[in-house]
């Protein structure tokens, strides 16, 4: 089920499974995962794209281990509010993944994404993160800020400040 409306997102989730953030780019996808009570976004990993199916079966291992209950997508909006042809990609990939059985039952979202990645940057520069250790993570990083801007959303809508 692929959802705009955060509020029907929220609703659709299975209480106690955590959530997936994907920031997802051409050459890579970055993921971040939420602990069981919807908290805390954490890095995890940048998978290098491959092809459709091959990143699919990776991300499918991730939900299946760590019993995800829902998926968002990092939306690259244009910084005047339109959608280019990334959001378009983006979205299609969301629609590819809810037709495969791994992914049927799960919710689905997206997030805008804009400054996203300004902000992981900025976050492993003031940690004093080396160059090479920055490009290695900062897809997931990303992911990170993408994930905890829904959790927040969510703990919003729950009513807790």
């Amino acid at each position: 089920m692929i959802t705009e409306d955060i509020a029907a997102f929220a609703a659709a989730l299975p209480r106690g499974r955590g959530l997936i953030g994907l920031d997802l780019g051409t050459k890579t996808i970055g993921v971040a995962v939420s602990d069981r009570l919807l908290s805390a976004a954490s890095a995890l990993e940048t998978i290098k794209r491959v092809k459709f199916t091959t990143d699919a079966a990776r991300l499918s291992a991730i939900v299946t281990t760590r019993e995800i209950g829902g998926l968002v997508l990092g939306l690259p909006i244009n910084m005047d509010a339109s959608e280019g042809p990334r959001a378009q990609s983006t979205r299609a990939f969301a629609r590819n993944l809810s037709h495969l059985p791994g992914f049927a039952d799960l919710p689905i979202t997206f997030w805008d994404e804009r400054l996203s990645t300004v902000a992981a940057e900025r976050a492993l520069l003031e940690a004093d993160t080396s160059r090479k250790r920055r490009a290695e993570v900062i897809d997931a990083v990303a992911a990170g800020y993408i994930l905890q801007g829904v959790l927040d959303r969510l703990r919003h809508l729950r009513g807790h400040s």
